[in-house]
């Protein structure tokens, strides 16, 4: 009998799991116990689907022994069982993350990471507690009986032997105890007990041990006798089924973690039950971070639909909106029709009705959290924040109204975050508009030299800290009657009459000048303009009508864009800093050097702007050549 190697892949991904320290190995029963209620599910199929291949639902169980003397643990379930050919390709499967990203990201992972939980690694997880481990099983469908055995990295066999009843039995030998770990508590019954209750009490089969009992002697009261009894270890009830208050908050949590393949319980469970036009029920979750492949194409969004009890389908897209994509749970509705397949899901109105009922409900909770725990909403919404400002943008802004309560934004009063509706509620009598400042950083917009002149009329400004947060504005347009007004907008106004009849006169005082550092420019700017926006600083960029200041820094990272997409710029001048008085001065005493002058300013707004200087060797020269004389 000849052993096969396992292929590279595997075999290095075996060894991790074999030989890499995990604080949560208990994990392994989990995933063999789901392993075995798979097969049995498969087979109670079958036996639907083949008259010859009936079997009594009550013979569809899970077997667990526990063999002290020789440190064995077994998992037996009487399921469909499995060919020689499936086991050779089944058993040591890597599950949908795929072998390459599942190992780039264990490498990349903490050593108290639950792996198993996060990707789903099925019959290897059994190698982190046995260094030995046998597969009997005798397939339903042709009615052979093989015999896989491995001892972890140096390959598998697989053998013809014999087996009674049709079904797969798993001996795992347990690995030695040593200082640091301690198998043997795997073969207490208690251990046992409160593995299967943690982590598979929903499975809808029987789960199985042979426990002893003592019960009194029937020829003398003064003793007992121990009996042997076979005792079924979990409810088989549905977590969901259940009534909230006689659910634990840690079988949320369990439940949670065993079925959506994370390894943190959720931030928020949402648990209802409505009747009306469409009864059912929903169990929800909101994740504590953000899922490691929510961002790529291989993140599938979607609820679980149950009908009845019976499962539907996995990952219904159409139950849930875009904009709430990073809710994980389920639905159980008596109202659905059990024939139901995606197509027709898609347009079943009974479905419809229930996705704006869960759309609904989803809302609601998101906003009751908003009020009642600020600090756990804040957390929220840095991880999904960014998926709720997508749902204000998607097509078109179809839907802003849904969730433009929802979305928070850090502001100038004291850097913490606020809602639109806190903003307005506060705004003050005189103000027009939601004003707001784009940068990479709160110090970053501090450092802008428009930002003083708002600040000091008193009005709060929203800081768009996330590239995506213009777009968010733009669609919006406007919120409680208030348009969006960015700080480096040319059209800011937030002048008196006195300071516009100020600006007015000191502007025709300067016409010469202004439109002399104009033309030095070459087109850069539509305009050189005496600035009221300004306190401290010499000189600000703003932006005309059109594109933003903020979505042409955007743009600049796209190479697709190569440039093409700018802002109409305004080059604005203090009149009140000593740079006046020196252009001024130039311009008067000797013109020709005003160019550098005027290149030098302007160089240094794009800079404060976060924009590129497009020749940095010629603007440190021009600033060294004014330095010398």
């Amino acid at each position: 009998m000849a052993k096969k190697q396992f292929k590279t892949e595997s075999k290095r991904l075996l060894e991790l799991m074999i030989n890499s320290i995990y604080t949560n190995r208990e994990i392994f029963l989990r995933e063999l116990i789901s392993n075995a209620s798979d097969a049995l599910d498969k087979r109670y199929w079958l036996s639907l689907t083949d008259p010859d291949k009936k079997v009594d639902r009550s013979e569809l169980k899970i077997r667990i022994e526990r063999h002290e003397d020789t440190r064995q643990l077994v998992i037996e379930d009487t399921g469909i069982g499995l060919t020689a050919d499936e086991m050779e390709k089944n058993l040591g499967t890597i599950a949908k993350s795929g072998s390459d990203e599942f190992k780039k990201q264990l490498e990349k992972a903490e050593e108290n990471i639950d792996i198993i939980g996060q990707f789903g690694v099925g019959f290897y997880s059994g190698f982190m507690v046995a260094k030995k481990i046998e597969v009997l099983s005798r397939s339903a469908e042709d009615g052979s009986t093989h015999l896989w055995t491995s001892t972890g990295e140096d390959g598998y066999t697989i053998q013809e032997a014999e087996k009674d009843t049709v079904g797969t039995r798993i001996t795992l030998d347990l690995k030695d105890d040593t200082d640091e770990d301690n198998y043997s508590h795997f073969l207490e019954e208690y251990t046992v007990r409160d593995l299967i209750r943690r982590y598979s009490d929903y499975v809808r089969y029987p789960i199985v041990m042979d426990t002893v009992k003592s019960i009194p002697d029937p020829t003398d009261d003064a003793k007992t006798i121990d009996t042997v009894e076979e005792e079924t270890l979990n409810s088989m009830i549905p977590v969901w089924k259940k009534k909230k208050n006689e659910i634990k908050e840690e079988e949320y949590n369990e439940f949670y973690k065993a079925n959506f393949g994370d390894w943190e319980d959720p931030q928020k469970v949402i648990h209802y039950t409505l009747e009306g036009n469409v009864t059912y029920t929903a169990l929800l979750f909101i994740p504590s971070r953000t899922p490691y492949n929510f961002y790529y194409q291989d993140f599938e969004p979607g609820l679980r639909l149950y009908s009845k009890g019976v499962f539907i389908m996995d990952k219904a897209k159409d139950l849930i909106p875009d904009e709430f994509r990073f809710v994980q749970g389920l639905i159980d509705s008596d109202d659905l029709n059990l024939n139901i397949s995606r197509e027709i899901l898609q347009q079943d109105r009974q479905v419809k009705a229930l996705a704006r009922s869960v759309e609904k409900k989803i809302k609601s909770s998101l906003e009751d959290m908003l009020k009642e725990d600020r600090e756990g909403y804040e957390k929220f919404f840095d991880n999904f924040g960014l998926n709720l400002k997508y749902g204000v943008y998607a097509n078109y802004g179809a839907h802003k109204d849904k969730v433009q309560d929802l979305i928070l934004f850090k502001s100038s009063k004291e850097g913490k975050y606020v809602t639109l509706k806190e903003y307005t509620d506060r705004m003050k009598d005189d103000q027009k508009d939601i004003y707001y400042a784009c940068g990479s950083a709160i110090d970053e917009i501090e450092k802008l030299p428009a930002l003083n002149k708002v600040l000091d009329k008193g009005y709060e400004v929203l800081y768009f800290l996330d590239e995506r947060d213009e777009f968010v504005a733009g669609i919006m347009r406007e919120y409680a009657g208030k348009t969006f007004c960015s700080i480096s907008n040319a059209k800011l106004d937030l002048d008196s009459e006195e300071e516009k009849k100020e600006k007015e006169e000191k502007t025709e005082e300067n016409k010469g000048l202004l439109e002399a550092m104009k033309d030095s420019l070459n087109g850069e700017v539509k305009e050189v303009r005496i600035s009221s926006r300004l306190k401290d600083d010499p000189v600000c960029i703003v932006a005309d009508e059109g594109v933003s200041l903020e979505m042409e820094r955007y743009m600049a990272n796209d190479p697709m864009n190569k440039g093409n997409v700018k802002a109409v710029k305004i080059l604005e001048i203090n009149p009140d800093h000593p740079i006046f008085t020196k252009l001024q001065q130039v311009y008067a005493d000797d013109p020709s050097k005003l160019n550098d002058y005027t290149d030098i300013l302007y160089n240094a707004a794009r800079m404060i702007q976060g924009l590129a200087v497009e020749d940095p060797a010629a603007y440190a020269r021009k600033i060294t050549e004014l330095l010398v004389g």
